[in-house]
Parts: structure tokens; C-alpha cells; sequence
């Protein structure tokens, strides 16, 4: 007899996420054959230039596969709280979905977990990747955590820490954290089925510091601050949502999205956001050095090698970011 398999029979699991972030945990899930018994994602919505209709990453891999899938407007709804309670799930697994009533994650048996991409009770919040390289941090993670009535603070399962270098932006990192979390999740499960998950619960310390949801504002570069909060803030936010900025040349002003960048430490008289500039360079005066531009996009253009960018771009000897 397979009393390996006779255990994962035994549980019934309903996944809810939406973006590729959750796939992976998922895909993890399904090849490691765990039963999953209903798959929980975001409304499709209309998205690009063209505003066509867009379905999450985790709705074409369910589709794909052939998973039962639920598309709840209302995650309170009578009708989906009966939909669910029909699945007859016995535990629920959660990556980057949303918040849920507490008759939702309350329902299953063995309880709803959630991973999320940071080392709580730091950087709790929707954007833990993007804030822990904004701030500098040189190491983050991955946690889980059984799901309460607040965001992010319920009692902790697992923690893996990762290392983040110097030339990590959020999107490198942010994939690192998918794959060690995938197998987060799946040693998480291991320990559920087998009855030997250990319970830890958060820190409520006033020191912590926070992730939450990126805005606009959030992105705006301050050409004052310190070489390495520049760099950092860039890094962080790259390649989405993307740092911008507003560069005047020759009495004109217009908005720029800076994807790459690298720093360069240096002495220098420049007034801070002056650019200096050659055919193949484009830098920006900071303080204790410059950012040199490497992926840039202007108004109505593509995302485009600073390189190209110069081709066609004329810059006053006075040209400035602010």
C-alpha cells in the first residue's frame, strides 16, 4: 500500500491567487500530486491599450489543467460560501489573493494558510519585495502563516531567509521568492498532513517596518536623497511598477520611467538631478556620486537602451531630472 498517497487523498485543498507569483505554488502543488478540489482566482478585466478582456495567470493554469475554478464577485456571497462548503475542502492555501472573511477562512478543518514573500512580522503588507530593496534590506524571505481577521498577522508555520544583492532588482527577487516559496508551501502542507505543524506567533514590536501598496507617488525619484537610496529606490520598483521622473530640457518638461540603472560613487560640484551626458552615457548627479541611466522610456515610446535613447534625443548642456 502507498501510505504516502493514502495521506494526500486525504486531503482536499481549494488554492485561491491570481498572479504568475501563485501558479508556481500551485504547479507545485498539482505535480506533487495533492488533491485540489476547487481553485479560487480574481474576475477577468479588461487591460492594455486595447482594453481586452484579461484572465488571471491563475485562471489559464487551472483552465489548463482542468481545475475546478471559482470567479466569486463577493467573497461573502451566500451562493459562494455554499459553492465552497460543497467542495468539502479541508484545508485552504492562499498566495497573493486577497483579504478573506473570517467564514471563509475559518471553513476548512485543518485551517487556511497563506505564503507571503517577506520574513514577518517585517514588511507585512502588498508590497513586500518591492519595499525590502527600497529600504536597503540586504536579506528578506518567505513565510507561512495561518490566515486570521488582519492582514499579514496571523501565527507563523515556516520561514526560509534569502539573501538579496546589490544588483537585484524587484523582479529578479521576486522570482527567487517564487520558487523557494513553491517549496515552502509544499513542506508546509508535508507538515499539516503528517500533524506535526508547529504554531509561532507574530512580534507586534513598534519597530517593524511595513510594505504597503505602491502608489504613483511612491515612484517619483527624490534626486536628494543619498546615492544608494536612489539606486535602491529604482532597483525596487523595477521592472514594475517602474521609477519615474520628470527631466526639463531646453525649457520643456516631460515624464520619464527609468527601468535599469547602476550607481557610480564619486566626488563631484553637480547640483543634484543635473545630467551629464555623451553619446553613449547618461548619468544623473546625486549626492556622493551618479546614477547612470541604462533603460529608460520616454513619453508614447517603447522601453529603450540608453544607448538608442541618445540617438534620438537632444539634451541641453543645462538639462536636469526633478
Amino acid at each position: 500500500m502507498n501510505t504516502s498517497l493514502d495521506k494526500k487523498d486525504k486531503l482536499r485543498i481549494v488554492f485561491m491567487g491570481t498572479p504568475e507569483f501563485a501558479v508556481t505554488v500551485l504547479d507545485k502543488l498539482v505535480q506533487n500530486d495533492y488533491n485540489i478540489v476547487g481553485v479560487i482566482t480574481s474576475l477577468d478585466k479588461p487591460a492594455g491599450r486595447g482594453r481586452k478582456i484579461h484572465k488571471s495567470a491563475v485562471k489559464k493554469y487551472a483552465e489548463l489543467k482542468g481545475l475546478n475554478l471559482l470567479q466569486p464577485t463577493n467573497l461573502k456571497d451566500k451562493g459562494f460560501i455554499s459553492e465552497l462548503n460543497g467542495l468539502k475542502a479541508n484545508l485552504q492555501i492562499v498566495v497573493a489573493f486577497r483579504m478573506l472573511p473570517r467564514v471563509v477562512w475559518e471553513m476548512p478543518e485543518f485551517g487556511t494558510f497563506n505564503l507571503h514573500a517577506s520574513l514577518l512580522p517585517n514588511y507585512r503588507g502588498a508590497a513586500p519585495i518591492n519595499w525590502a530593496i527600497i529600504n536597503g534590506e540586504t536579506e528578506t524571505g518567505v513565510t507561512t502563516f495561518f490566515i486570521d481577521d488582519k492582514i499579514d498577522t496571523g501565527e507563523m508555520i515556516l520561514q526560509e531567509m534569502v539573501s538579496i544583492t546589490e544588483d537585484d532588482s524587484a523582479g529578479t527577487l521576486h522570482d527567487r521568492l517564487m520558487h523557494i516559496g513553491a517549496d515552502l508551501v509544499l513542506e508546509t502542507v508535508g507538515q499539516i498532513e503528517n500533524g506535526k505543524v508547529k504554531r509561532r506567533r507574530q512580534n507586534f514590536d513598534s519597530n517593524l517596518k511595513f510594505a504597503p501598496k505602491i502608489h504613483k507617488d511612491t515612484c517619483r525619484i527624490d534626486w536628494n536623497k543619498s546615492l544608494n537610496q536612489v539606486y535602491d529606490h529604482i532597483r525596487g520598483l523595477s521592472p514594475y511598477p517602474a521609477s519615474w521622473t520628470t527631466l526639463k530640457n531646453n525649457g520643456e518638461e516631460f515624464f520619464l520611467k527609468i527601468y535599469d540603472a547602476a550607481k557610480q560613487e564619486q566626488k563631484h560640484n553637480h547640483k543634484n538631478g543635473r545630467i551629464i551626458f555623451s553619446k553613449k552615457e547618461m548619468k544623473v548627479a546625486v549626492n556622493d556620486g551618479y546614477i547612470n541611466l541604462l533603460q529608460i522610456q520616454l513619453p508614447g515610446k517603447r522601453k529603450m537602451e540608453i544607448r538608442d535613447v541618445l540617438n534620438g534625443l537632444k539634451l541641453a548642456e543645462t538639462a536636469s531630472m526633478v
